[in-house]
């Protein structure tokens, strides 16, 4: 019997684990066959290249493609998108995959769905439905319109998918292949690893074993002329709370220059002794490292997501979030060194974990996509449902 090519498209750091369960159940499925390909910064060292890590999980990358332009600006992520759906369309071609899945709503991720849709290949969407009202909020439901399969992580995305007219026979609530991992490491939270030994990363031996809090910080693409202001604010908070800090490098957008400059400036400025830099780690170290933490501050995802299964006490800045269904255990503070201040000591002050809620799944997110993906009839033409 003739296996299913199911072309997986991860273009950036937090895409691998968005998706990695269901790698894993595609890869081990005796109906599909795995294509990967790695593209975008996903590649790029500057911001942990993952495709080391990818392949000592054990998975074959069939193809790679650079398609990053230097400046981080909006007109950048623009011409990066350009290129990847020229890259994209030709990947696809020489593969002739069944069907292309693209992942959330990252930038890039629009190049995944035009190259594929344009080349009449079924579009399976992951993570679609969902509101932030920012960059990300436009690609995701872009995405969505272009996609023939939708497996979202909630029934309002669910819910929201099928408004925009959108097939109910074909939107799944399968939950969000990262609520899998949180699973794992909520069932053995052990931190058994150091993770200034393992991923030495910059800055001072800070220690930590005492309790440490958890910074991931990325530029909002619609106030990227701000990401300076905005990461020296939160680093001054950070540094005079002087509890020792893990800070993650942002993600490659919109601003990241500037906040990677505003990093840079402060750090040769004031010398912070209780914060120390990594680019990347392995998913689930990440999330050890998170559930092990007093507090996870920023404007990642993982605070609202990963977060509200592990109950990690989480302080949410600014409007990258803003919309997305959230868990008692955020926090939101505007960009503004008082607000930060004085949301951080409140969930530290808590001291504890929340209890879990499963808003994006209950951890089978990956078999349900792979099993779903066996048997679904593929088509690349719309049904109207308006």
């Amino acid at each position: 019997m003739r296996k299913r090519k199911i072309c997986v498209v991860v273009t950036a750091r937090p895409s691998y684990s968005r998706v990695k369960t269901a790698l894993i159940a595609i890869d081990k499925h005796p109906k599909l066959k795995l294509q990967l390909i790695l593209a975008g910064s996903s590649l790029l060292q500057r911001y942990g290249d993952m495709s080391k890590i990818i392949e000592d999980d054990g998975f074959v990358v069939s193809e790679k493609i650079y398609n990053i332009l230097e400046g981080e600006s909006s007109n950048s992520m623009a011409k990066t998108t350009g290129l990847a759906i020229m890259e994209l369309a030709t990947s696809f071609a020489n593969l002739k995959p069944d069907a292309v899945i693209t992942i959330a709503d990252r930038f890039e991720t629009i190049a995944t769905s035009i190259a594929a849709s344009y080349q009449n290949i079924p579009l399976v969407h992951i993570q679609g439905g969902e509101v932030t009202g920012n960059i990300d909020e436009k690609v995701r439901h872009a995405n969505t319109k272009l996609a023939d399969i939708h497996f979202v992580a909630s029934e309002n995305a669910r819910e929201r998918v099928i408004k925009m007219g959108e097939n109910p026979l074909k939107v799944f609530n399968t939950g969000c292949p990262s609520i899998d991992l949180a699973k794992i490491v909520a069932e053995n939270p052990s931190l058994d690893f150091d993770p200034l030994a393992k991923y030495v990363g910059v800055g001072p031996n800070i220690k930590w074993k005492d309790g440490y809090i958890v910074v991931m910080h990325h530029p909002v693409t619609t106030e990227f002329n701000d990401s300076t202001k905005h990461v020296k604010s939160l680093l001054s908070v950070i540094d005079s709370l002087d509890v020792p800090t893990f800070w993650f490098w942002p993600n490659v957008d919109a601003g990241s220059d500037g906040t990677s400059s505003g990093i840079r400036q402060y750090r040769e400025a004031n010398n912070p002794e209780n914060i120390h830099f990594f680019k990347n780690v392995e998913p689930e170290d990440f999330l050890k490292l998170i559930a092990n933490s007093k507090c996870l501050i920023g404007n990642s995802s993982v605070g609202i997501r990963e977060s509200s299964l592990l109950g990690v006490p989480v302080v949410n800045i600014g409007s990258r979030q803003n919309k997305r269904h959230r868990g008692k255990n955020v926090k939101d503070c505007a960009y503004d060194s008082a607000s930060i201040l004085k949301a951080i000591r409140q969930q530290l002050e808590y001291g504890k974990l929340y209890s879990p809620e499963f808003i994006y799944g209950v951890g089978n997110a990956g078999e349900k996509i792979a099993e779903l993906l066996s048997n679904i009839e593929l088509s690349f033409h719309k049904t109207i449902n308006y």
